[in-house]
């Protein structure tokens, strides 16, 4: 099942700057909607992502109950040699997901 809509270049050189994004599907419940009945919806939000790259973690966010559903992340990293990045995170219930893409680096 696709939870995360990836933007990241097939192909990169060696040494380039280049950007990654994503937007992770999740309707990152606050807890504090009521549902019909007017009981309390339970908080349910991603709490953390993180990407790794070629094993070494890149980029990490921590996130509370002020992010919208299915956020948006973006940020750079710097391409060093061809392998994988993946995309790791986890929300309130525990339930984990993950996302792994092959970087090709030439050059």
């Amino acid at each position: 099942m696709a939870n995360a809509l990836l933007d990241v270049p097939g192909t990169v050189k060696k040494g380039e700057v280049f950007t990654v994004k994503l937007v992770l599907s999740h309707i990152m419940e606050t807890g504090y909607r009521r549902d019909i009945s007017g009981k309390a919806i339970p908080r349910n939000i991603v709490r953390w992502f993180t990407c790794s790259y070629g094993g070494a973690e890149v980029f990490r966010a921590e996130f509370t109950q002020a992010v919208a559903a299915n956020p948006f992340i973006a940020f750079t990293t710097i391409a060093t040699a061809s392998g994988p990045m993946r995309f790791a995170w986890e929300d309130d219930e525990g339930v984990k997901y993950a996302e792994e893409i092959d970087l090709t680096v030439t050059g």
